[in-house]
Protein backbone atom coordinates (compact mmCIF):
# COMPACT_ATOMS: atom_id res chain seq x y z
CA UNK A 1 0.00 0.00 0.00
CA UNK A 2 1.06 3.58 -0.59
CA UNK A 3 1.23 6.06 2.25
CA UNK A 4 2.35 9.66 2.53
CA UNK A 5 5.35 10.08 4.84
CA UNK A 6 5.68 13.84 5.32
CA UNK A 7 4.59 14.34 1.74
CA UNK A 8 6.76 11.56 0.26
CA UNK A 9 4.91 8.64 -1.33
CA UNK A 10 6.25 5.44 0.26
CA UNK A 11 5.27 1.85 -0.54
CA UNK A 12 4.66 -0.15 2.66
CA UNK A 13 3.78 -3.70 3.64
CA UNK A 14 2.43 -4.49 7.10
CA UNK A 15 2.77 -8.08 8.41
CA UNK A 16 1.34 -9.68 11.52
CA UNK A 17 -1.41 -8.56 13.91
CA UNK A 18 -1.72 -4.84 14.61
CA UNK A 19 -1.53 -5.79 18.30
CA UNK A 20 2.03 -7.06 17.79
CA UNK A 21 5.12 -5.18 18.93
CA UNK A 22 5.96 -2.80 16.03
CA UNK A 23 9.19 -3.59 14.16
CA UNK A 24 10.33 -1.38 11.29
CA UNK A 25 12.66 -2.95 8.69
CA UNK A 26 14.98 -0.59 6.76
CA UNK A 27 16.66 -2.06 3.68
CA UNK A 28 20.02 -1.19 2.12
CA UNK A 29 21.35 0.48 -1.00
CA UNK A 30 19.12 0.14 -4.03
CA UNK A 31 17.20 -2.75 -2.49
CA UNK A 32 13.42 -3.00 -2.40
CA UNK A 33 11.26 -4.14 0.50
CA UNK A 34 10.99 -7.56 -1.16
CA UNK A 35 14.71 -8.06 -0.52
CA UNK A 36 13.67 -8.86 3.05
CA UNK A 37 13.05 -12.61 2.72
CA UNK A 38 9.46 -13.63 3.40
CA UNK A 39 10.70 -16.47 5.60
CA UNK A 40 12.63 -14.08 7.83
CA UNK A 41 9.60 -11.81 8.07
CA UNK A 42 7.48 -14.81 9.14
CA UNK A 43 10.00 -15.74 11.85
CA UNK A 44 9.85 -12.19 13.21
CA UNK A 45 6.04 -12.27 13.20
CA UNK A 46 6.16 -15.60 15.05
CA UNK A 47 8.21 -13.90 17.77
CA UNK A 48 5.36 -11.46 18.36
CA UNK A 49 6.34 -8.56 16.13
CA UNK A 50 4.16 -6.53 13.81
CA UNK A 51 6.62 -6.23 10.92
CA UNK A 52 6.59 -3.17 8.67
CA UNK A 53 8.80 -3.20 5.60
CA UNK A 54 8.92 -0.46 2.96
CA UNK A 55 10.66 0.79 -0.16
CA UNK A 56 13.06 3.62 0.59
CA UNK A 57 12.52 6.76 -1.47
CA UNK A 58 13.73 6.56 -5.08
CA UNK A 59 13.58 2.74 -5.10
CA UNK A 60 10.91 0.14 -5.76
CA UNK A 61 7.39 1.52 -5.81
CA UNK A 62 8.12 4.56 -3.64
CA UNK A 63 8.40 8.09 -4.97
CA UNK A 64 11.00 8.74 -7.66
CA UNK A 65 13.46 11.62 -7.48
CA UNK A 66 14.46 11.57 -11.15
CA UNK A 67 13.81 15.31 -11.32
CA UNK A 68 17.00 15.78 -9.25
CA UNK A 69 19.14 14.40 -12.04
CA UNK A 70 21.72 11.61 -12.25
CA UNK A 71 24.93 12.14 -10.25
CA UNK A 72 28.34 11.94 -11.86
CA UNK A 73 29.42 8.96 -9.81
CA UNK A 74 33.03 9.04 -11.06
CA UNK A 75 33.54 12.67 -10.02
CA UNK A 76 31.82 12.11 -6.68
CA UNK A 77 33.96 9.03 -6.01
CA UNK A 78 37.11 11.02 -6.70
CA UNK A 79 35.98 13.78 -4.34
CA UNK A 80 35.22 11.27 -1.61
CA UNK A 81 38.56 9.51 -2.03
CA UNK A 82 40.51 12.73 -1.39
CA UNK A 83 38.32 13.92 1.47
CA UNK A 84 36.37 16.62 -0.39
CA UNK A 85 32.72 17.26 0.41
CA UNK A 86 30.24 15.42 -1.76
CA UNK A 87 26.86 17.03 -2.49
CA UNK A 88 23.90 14.69 -2.71
CA UNK A 89 20.39 15.24 -4.11
CA UNK A 90 19.01 14.22 -0.70
CA UNK A 91 20.54 13.00 2.54
CA UNK A 92 20.41 9.93 4.75
CA UNK A 93 18.84 12.22 7.35
CA UNK A 94 16.05 12.90 4.82
CA UNK A 95 15.59 9.16 4.45
CA UNK A 96 15.47 8.81 8.24
CA UNK A 97 12.67 11.39 8.24
CA UNK A 98 10.87 9.19 5.69
CA UNK A 99 11.18 6.25 8.11
CA UNK A 100 9.76 8.33 10.95
CA UNK A 101 7.00 9.43 8.59
CA UNK A 102 6.08 5.82 7.83
CA UNK A 103 5.48 5.17 11.53
CA UNK A 104 3.50 8.39 11.89
CA UNK A 105 1.32 7.57 8.89
CA UNK A 106 0.55 4.14 10.36
CA UNK A 107 -0.30 5.65 13.75
CA UNK A 108 2.64 3.93 15.45
CA UNK A 109 4.24 6.15 18.12
CA UNK A 110 7.50 4.14 18.30
CA UNK A 111 8.96 0.87 17.04
CA UNK A 112 11.92 -1.43 17.27
CA UNK A 113 14.13 -1.07 14.19
CA UNK A 114 16.01 -3.74 12.23
CA UNK A 115 18.21 -2.24 9.53
CA UNK A 116 20.88 -3.53 7.17
CA UNK A 117 23.77 -1.92 5.28
CA UNK A 118 22.72 1.59 4.11
CA UNK A 119 19.52 1.02 6.09
CA UNK A 120 21.67 0.79 9.22
CA UNK A 121 23.13 4.20 8.42
CA UNK A 122 19.64 5.62 8.01
CA UNK A 123 18.62 4.00 11.30
CA UNK A 124 21.48 5.73 13.13
CA UNK A 125 20.04 9.08 12.05
CA UNK A 126 16.51 7.94 12.88
CA UNK A 127 17.42 6.98 16.45
CA UNK A 128 19.24 10.25 17.15
CA UNK A 129 17.10 12.74 15.20
CA UNK A 130 13.75 11.12 16.02
CA UNK A 131 14.50 9.44 19.37
CA UNK A 132 10.87 9.11 20.44
CA UNK A 133 10.24 6.89 17.42
CA UNK A 134 12.83 4.21 18.24
CA UNK A 135 12.59 1.63 21.04
CA UNK A 136 15.60 -0.50 20.11
CA UNK A 137 18.01 -0.97 17.22
CA UNK A 138 19.41 -3.99 15.46
CA UNK A 139 22.10 -2.80 13.06
CA UNK A 140 23.47 -5.38 10.66
CA UNK A 141 26.41 -5.27 8.19
CA UNK A 142 26.68 -1.48 8.50
CA UNK A 143 29.12 1.20 9.60
CA UNK A 144 29.71 4.47 11.42
CA UNK A 145 31.27 5.84 8.24
CA UNK A 146 34.55 6.62 10.03
CA UNK A 147 37.32 7.40 7.57
CA UNK A 148 39.91 5.09 9.16
CA UNK A 149 37.82 1.98 8.54
CA UNK A 150 38.81 -0.41 5.75
CA UNK A 151 36.56 -0.37 2.73
CA UNK A 152 35.83 -2.82 -0.05
CA UNK A 153 38.58 -3.88 -2.43
CA UNK A 154 38.80 -2.37 -5.90
CA UNK A 155 37.32 -5.59 -7.26
CA UNK A 156 34.26 -5.20 -5.05
CA UNK A 157 33.97 -1.46 -5.75
CA UNK A 158 34.11 -2.12 -9.48
CA UNK A 159 31.41 -4.76 -9.19
CA UNK A 160 29.14 -2.46 -7.19
CA UNK A 161 29.52 0.34 -9.75
CA UNK A 162 29.51 -1.99 -12.74
CA UNK A 163 26.82 -2.30 -15.35
CA UNK A 164 25.35 -5.24 -17.23
CA UNK A 165 26.56 -5.86 -20.76
CA UNK A 166 25.01 -3.37 -23.18
CA UNK A 167 22.22 -4.76 -25.28
CA UNK A 168 22.01 -7.89 -23.19
CA UNK A 169 18.54 -7.17 -21.87
CA UNK A 170 17.11 -9.01 -18.89
CA UNK A 171 19.57 -11.92 -19.03
CA UNK A 172 22.57 -9.58 -18.84
CA UNK A 173 21.02 -7.85 -15.85
CA UNK A 174 20.39 -11.18 -14.12
CA UNK A 175 23.95 -12.29 -14.85
CA UNK A 176 25.19 -9.09 -13.22
CA UNK A 177 23.19 -9.78 -10.04
CA UNK A 178 24.45 -13.36 -9.88
CA UNK A 179 28.10 -12.23 -10.22
CA UNK A 180 27.64 -9.55 -7.57
CA UNK A 181 26.01 -11.87 -5.05
CA UNK A 182 28.64 -14.53 -5.65
CA UNK A 183 31.26 -11.89 -4.79
CA UNK A 184 29.70 -10.30 -1.68
CA UNK A 185 27.64 -13.21 -0.34
CA UNK A 186 28.39 -15.52 2.57
CA UNK A 187 31.11 -18.08 1.71
CA UNK A 188 29.97 -20.45 4.46
CA UNK A 189 26.32 -20.10 3.44
CA UNK A 190 26.39 -19.91 -0.37
CA UNK A 191 23.18 -19.08 -2.21
CA UNK A 192 21.97 -21.33 -4.99
CA UNK A 193 22.59 -19.56 -8.29
CA UNK A 194 19.16 -20.45 -9.59
CA UNK A 195 17.53 -19.02 -6.47
CA UNK A 196 19.52 -15.78 -6.76
CA UNK A 197 18.53 -15.49 -10.41
CA UNK A 198 14.85 -16.11 -9.64
CA UNK A 199 14.80 -13.58 -6.80
CA UNK A 200 16.58 -10.98 -8.93
CA UNK A 201 14.11 -11.50 -11.76
CA UNK A 202 11.27 -10.88 -9.30
CA UNK A 203 12.90 -7.68 -8.09
CA UNK A 204 13.49 -6.41 -11.62
CA UNK A 205 9.94 -7.18 -12.74
CA UNK A 206 8.63 -5.22 -9.75
CA UNK A 207 10.88 -2.19 -10.33
CA UNK A 208 14.26 -1.33 -11.85
CA UNK A 209 15.55 2.17 -11.08
CA UNK A 210 19.34 2.40 -11.51
CA UNK A 211 19.36 6.21 -11.26
CA UNK A 212 17.82 5.98 -7.79
CA UNK A 213 20.58 3.58 -6.82
CA UNK A 214 23.20 6.14 -7.90
CA UNK A 215 21.54 8.93 -5.93
CA UNK A 216 21.57 6.72 -2.84
CA UNK A 217 25.28 5.93 -3.31
CA UNK A 218 26.01 9.65 -3.35
CA UNK A 219 23.86 10.16 -0.23
CA UNK A 220 26.05 7.62 1.59
CA UNK A 221 29.26 9.34 0.45
CA UNK A 222 27.91 12.77 1.43
CA UNK A 223 26.93 11.60 4.91
CA UNK A 224 30.50 10.97 6.00
CA UNK A 225 31.51 10.04 9.53
CA UNK A 226 28.64 9.50 12.02
CA UNK A 227 30.90 8.84 15.02
CA UNK A 228 29.90 12.07 16.80
CA UNK A 229 26.23 11.34 16.09
CA UNK A 230 26.55 7.90 17.67
CA UNK A 231 27.58 9.41 21.01
CA UNK A 232 23.99 10.69 21.24
CA UNK A 233 22.42 7.28 20.63
CA UNK A 234 20.70 6.06 23.80
CA UNK A 235 18.58 3.04 22.85
CA UNK A 236 19.39 -0.66 23.37
CA UNK A 237 21.36 -1.75 20.32
CA UNK A 238 22.36 -5.08 18.83
CA UNK A 239 25.13 -5.03 16.20
CA UNK A 240 25.36 -8.06 13.89
CA UNK A 241 28.17 -8.41 11.38
CA UNK A 242 29.67 -11.15 9.24
CA UNK A 243 33.37 -11.86 9.63
CA UNK A 244 33.53 -12.59 5.88
CA UNK A 245 31.85 -9.38 4.72
CA UNK A 246 33.90 -8.01 1.79
CA UNK A 247 31.65 -5.00 1.12
CA UNK A 248 31.57 -3.62 4.67
CA UNK A 249 34.50 -5.37 6.39
CA UNK A 250 34.02 -6.69 9.91
CA UNK A 251 36.14 -3.88 11.41
CA UNK A 252 33.15 -1.61 10.75
CA UNK A 253 30.85 -3.71 12.94
CA UNK A 254 33.39 -3.81 15.77
CA UNK A 255 33.90 -0.04 15.52
CA UNK A 256 30.15 0.58 15.48
CA UNK A 257 29.52 -1.48 18.61
CA UNK A 258 32.35 0.31 20.44
CA UNK A 259 30.85 3.71 19.63
CA UNK A 260 27.31 2.96 20.83
CA UNK A 261 26.89 2.92 24.58
CA UNK A 262 25.85 -0.52 25.80
CA UNK A 263 25.72 -2.09 22.34
CA UNK A 264 25.88 -5.88 22.12
CA UNK A 265 27.99 -7.34 19.30
CA UNK A 266 27.36 -10.60 17.43
CA UNK A 267 30.08 -11.51 14.92
CA UNK A 268 29.21 -14.42 12.63
CA UNK A 269 31.85 -16.65 11.07
CA UNK A 270 31.45 -17.25 7.34
CA UNK A 271 28.79 -14.57 6.87
CA UNK A 272 29.18 -12.03 4.08
CA UNK A 273 26.94 -9.18 2.95
CA UNK A 274 23.63 -10.98 2.52
CA UNK A 275 20.80 -12.67 4.42
CA UNK A 276 21.39 -16.45 4.25
CA UNK A 277 18.42 -18.58 5.29
CA UNK A 278 20.47 -20.64 7.75
CA UNK A 279 21.05 -17.49 9.80
CA UNK A 280 17.47 -16.21 9.92
CA UNK A 281 16.84 -17.61 13.42
CA UNK A 282 20.03 -15.91 14.66
CA UNK A 283 19.02 -12.59 13.10
CA UNK A 284 15.51 -12.81 14.56
CA UNK A 285 16.99 -13.76 17.93
CA UNK A 286 19.21 -10.68 17.84
CA UNK A 287 16.24 -8.44 17.11
CA UNK A 288 14.30 -10.02 19.97
CA UNK A 289 17.29 -9.68 22.33
CA UNK A 290 17.50 -5.94 21.66
CA UNK A 291 13.74 -5.59 22.11
CA UNK A 292 13.78 -7.47 25.41
CA UNK A 293 16.23 -4.94 26.80
CA UNK A 294 13.39 -2.42 26.60
CA UNK A 295 11.07 -4.68 28.60
CA UNK A 296 9.35 -6.30 25.63
CA UNK A 297 8.03 -9.79 26.39
CA UNK A 298 8.23 -9.54 30.18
Amino acid sequence: MQISADGIAIEVEDHGPTSGEPLLLIMGLGMQLVAWPNGLVRQLVQRGFRVIRFDNRDIGLSQSFDHLGVPNIVVDAMKYSVGLNVKSPYSLADMAADSAGVLAALGIPSAHVFAVSMGGMIAQHLAVRHPSRVKSLTLMMTSSGARHLPGPSMKVRSAMLGRPAKGGGLQALLDYYVRLYRLIGSPQYPSDEGDVRARAEGWISRSNRPAGNLRQIVAIAADGDRSALLRELKVPTQVIHGRADVLVPVAAGIDLAMKITGAQLDLIDGMGHDLPEALWPRFAGGVEAAARRTGYGR
